[in-house]
């Protein structure tokens, strides 16, 4: 028997559309709305295996329009919200900001004031049968800014985000934060490091590099390459959210990274080598990578400290790096071989 319903923001884009049928298998007591525009970024082919699935529904929508929102929370009786919807393209944010604000600030506000409504009574006092409702926001390691050569991101690190991206998801985190002081909304904010894994849009590093590589055409590395970033695997993510939702505790913040630091050199050359192997060509792929003109702002370096999650909600992250890019190219060389 269904107990209860939840709304997910951005379903057709790459985490929620990984997160979905996890979530599905796994709780067979939910049923899922899936609220997704789509954009570029969202695509319900990666949702095929679940589009017939009882306990799932999609609908075509903006997260601003809040008479849309105000209806599914009331025909669906939403009780619970993970929001994945978000611009989440830094080079994007830096050409046209605008969309950014409007999506990740105040369509995360709309999200958040109509839970609030629907919920609860006033501040600090949920409806009749409402109790158990949680509003989870999924965030980003870029809102703690860059790090040296040394330290990680906590959940205590002052925020200092560099780019229009990393600023309106700050200030979206902002947000939620506020809800839960004033309000006694039952929040959970999750910042995790860069995700990488199976359904990624076309346009991020690694399918660009894989996608570039395959075409024999030349795959380009932003500045000299020695940018540094936490990879976590999409699956890896998608159980630390779960926990997140079952199991954190109102109003805090868990960072989910994993563990695995590697430059843009390195990710490059390990994609290369596995394609030697796999779909070997003349040449090494390596021969194809060409340096470009560096990314305005570039943070240097990210690195996620997951102590928080790991000590108290028992999460870990079971890929490797070396592991889940295995994984990965194997799954965009079949997508592309469909074609």
């Amino acid at each position: 028997m269904i107990s209860n319903t939840i709304l997910i923001t951005g379903g057709a884009g790459f985490i929620g559309s990984n997160f979905i049928p996890y979530f599905l298998e796994k709780y067979p007591n939910y049923s899922i709305i899936n609220l997704d525009i789509l954009t570029y970024a969202g695509n319900l082919d990666n949702l095929k295996e679940i589009q017939d699935n009882p306990r799932y529904r999609f609908i075509k929508g903006n997260i601003c329009n809040r008479e849309l929102v105000e209806y599914i929370f009331g025909e669906f009786d939403i009780q619970g919200v993970i929001h994945f919807a978000a611009e989440s393209h830094v080079d994007n944010s830096i050409k046209n900001p605008n969309i950014f604000i409007k999506t990740n600030i105040n369509g995360t506000f709309t999200l958040l004031d109509v839970a609030y409504k629907y919920w609860m009574n006033r501040p600090f006092q949920y409806k009749k049968d409402y109790n158990r409702c949680r509003f989870h926001h999924i965030s980003t390691d870029e809102v703690y800014g860059t790090l040296g050569e040394y330290g990680l991101f906590r959940e205590d690190t002052p925020y200092a985000p560099n780019s229009p991206y990393s600023a309106s998801k700050a200030s979206s985190d902002m947000i939620v934060r506020s809800y839960n002081e004033t309000y006694g909304l039952n929040t959970i904010i999750t910042n995790c490091s860069n995700n990488y894994g199976t359904k990624q849009h076309t346009e991020k590093l690694i399918p660009t590099i894989i996608r570039k590589a395959v075409k024999e055409e030349h795959i380009p590395i932003y500045g000299d390459g020695k940018n540094i970033r936490d990879w976590l695997y999409v699956l890896d993510h998608c159980k630390g959210i779960d926990l997140a939702y079952h199991k954190g505790k109102s109003g805090e913040t868990y960072n989910i990274g994993g563990k695995n630091e590697r430059d843009n050199l390195y990710i490059v050359n390990k994609i290369c080598e596995i394609l030697d192997k796999r779909v070997p060509i003349s040449r090494s792929y390596k021969e194809l990578i060409t340096f470009v003109e560096d990314r305005a702002g570039h943070d240097k370096r990210y690195a996620i400290d997951a102590t928080k999650i790991e000590r108290e909600l028992g999460w870990k992250a079971y890929e490797s790096f070396e592991s889940g890019i295995e994984k990965t190219v194997k799954w965009y060389l079949e997508k592309y071989n469909d074609r």
